[in-house]
């Protein structure tokens, strides 16, 4: 069945993007009033509607190049030169310390969106590559390097707010930015039908924490996000190291892990939890495991003398040579 899509419908994805540049450079425009909660609050709208544009484009099927380049564009500027900005306003007072900080955050933002452009395109990368982005993404990095405002905001004057510690923090969110560190995409994220009902429980929480305590809400959120890169980076490493889990559902991947812990530890899987392909998995692995241990054996006995290779084959059979 052919989709029609209407040049209205195939325009509201590209508004959607505009509104979320819009929401981004307007938070510069907080900045130098002094409305520095408003300044946060754009950003975090500008983030919400660059989830939503790309989404909507794909569910109306009204994808398109402009879609994707205004999409990079929006995005190198409401995540890297407005958050600069802002922070430069907050924090440097002119200082030229402070604009060389806001230069390596925004150009590094720019070169992130560049190398995501061209990642794209690449069809060599695994089939698992597509759960992870490189690096951390846009709209994460822009709001991870205002944690500093946003702290002192919500807590008052720290050791955050002092301007070489916000210099770093901007420096190394930087680096974040262009690392190839592996984060999470929460786009391949699945929730089982179990989990939904505790998982809208937890969204009302959530909306009910940030209507409360919308700084410190935010706050904890991106502190959270930090803290997942480890097991992001853990869960990357795994995947590259087991092939056979790279197209099997979470949960039998999760019954490969447990097979492979209960073999580390020198104990009998229960067949009964290792379902489907993860128990043809660990078969495969065994009967390679054996294959490879006979052919080393045959290579040992072939490199030994014949009376050691004799002998050996005496006592294998039980007979006591005379």
């Amino acid at each position: 069945m052919v989709r029609v899509t209407t040049p209205g419908v195939r325009l509201l994805p590209n508004a959607i993007t505009v509104l979320a540049l819009c929401a981004g450079l307007s938070s510069v425009q907080f900045a130098l009033t002094g409305n520095y909660a408003m300044a946060i609050g754009s950003i975090g709208i500008a983030a919400v509607l660059d989830s939503l544009d790309g989404r909507i484009a794909r569910l109306l099927d009204a994808t398109s190049k402009m879609g994707a380049e205004l999409d990079s564009l929006s995005d190198g500027i409401s995540f890297g030169v407005a958050p600069a900005l802002v922070l430069y306003v907050w924090q440097a007072h002119g200082d030229r310390i402070g604009w060389v900080a806001s230069l390596i955050f925004a150009v590094c933002m720019i070169l992130r969106l560049a190398r995501f452009n061209t990642l794209l395109d690449d069809t060599d990368q695994p089939p698992y590559a597509a759960e992870f982005f490189v690096g951390v993404p846009a709209p994460a990095g822009g709001l991870v390097a205002m944690l500093p405002l946003i702290a002192t905001l919500q807590w008052g004057e720290g050791w955050w707010s002092e301007q070489y510690v916000v210099l770093i923090w901007t420096i190394a969110v930087a680096a974040l930015l262009i690392s190839r560190i592996p984060t999470l995409s929460l786009k391949t994220v699945k929730a089982p039908a179990k989990a939904i009902a505790p998982l809208l429980v937890g969204v009302g929480l959530l909306a009910a924490a940030i209507i409360v305590f919308p700084l410190a809400a935010l706050a904890v959120a991106l502190v959270l996000y930090l803290l997942h890169i480890p097991y992001s980076v853990y869960r990357h490493r795994w995947l590259a190291a087991h092939p056979e889990a790279w197209e099997v559902p979470p949960r039998e991947r999760r019954a490969i892990r447990r097979a492979r812990s209960h073999r580390r530890l020198r104990l009998r899987p229960a067949s009964g939890r290792v379902a489907g392909a993860a128990m043809r998995a660990v078969r495969r692995t065994n009967s390679d495991l054996v294959r490879s241990r006979n052919l080393r054996e045959r290579d040992h006995s072939s490199a030994t003398s014949g009376p050691t290779q004799r002998r050996r084959s005496w006592r294998r059979i039980g007979i006591r040579r005379r």
